[in-house]
Order: structure tokens, then C-alpha cells, then sequence
């Protein structure tokens, strides 16, 4: 990753950013970040907000931290939860009649 101090900035935006590549550039001022100019090449536009999304970030910080700790499931696993979920959710929407009750 490249660092411009904003002062020391002398092409234009569209010029940095034609010459950009795979890698990102951030600008500082005083030595403090206070832009970036990143690559979008093969990345979807979904993931470009979400990665500024500080709730989803910590979702996937969590989610790290869970894989980290050896708290993961298999896909068998997840499937075969699903399926009883999915039973349970059936078996009480399935109405019976009261016993005697006329159709």
C-alpha cells in the first residue's frame, strides 16, 4: 500500500487513479490517513460498502474470532439443523381437527 501526503500531491486525481492497479493509495496530511484511493478492478460493488459497514465488520470480526476458537460447524451439520428446524416448523403449522369435527 502507497502513502501520498496530500501537500505533496501533484498529478490529478484521474491520473493517480488510471495508474492505480491492484494496489490502494492513502492519503495522508500530516501524516494522518484521511482518504484512500482503492482499486475496484475485480471486486463486486456490494463489497466496497460493506467493508465500510462498522456493524458488518464486527459480524466478521466475530465470525473470525469463532473460527479461531474451533466454534464452527460442518455443512452436514448446518444441513441436519435445518432439517429438524425445518420439521418443527412444518409439524406446527400442520393444524389437526378436533376430534368429531365436520369437514
Amino acid at each position: 500500500m502507497k502513502t501520498l501526503e496530500l501537500r505533496k500531491a501533484s498529478k490529478t486525481l484521474a491520473d493517480y487513479a488510471a495508474n492505480l492497479g491492484v494496489e490502494s493509495i492513502v492519503v495522508t496530511s500530516n501524516r494522518k490517513p484521511v482518504a484512500a484511493l482503492v482499486s475496484l478492478r475485480n471486486v463486486d460493488r456490494e463489497s466496497l460498502p460493506l467493508s465500510l459497514d462498522p456493524a458488518f465488520m464486527r459480524i466478521i470480526r466475530r465470525a473470525r474470532a469463532e473460527v479461531r476458537r474451533g466454534d464452527v460447524y460442518s455443512l452436514d451439520q448446518v444441513k441436519r439443523e435445518m432439517l429438524i428446524e425445518a420439521g418443527a416448523a412444518n409439524k406446527a403449522l400442520h393444524r389437526t381437527r378436533p376430534k368429531g369435527a365436520r369437514r
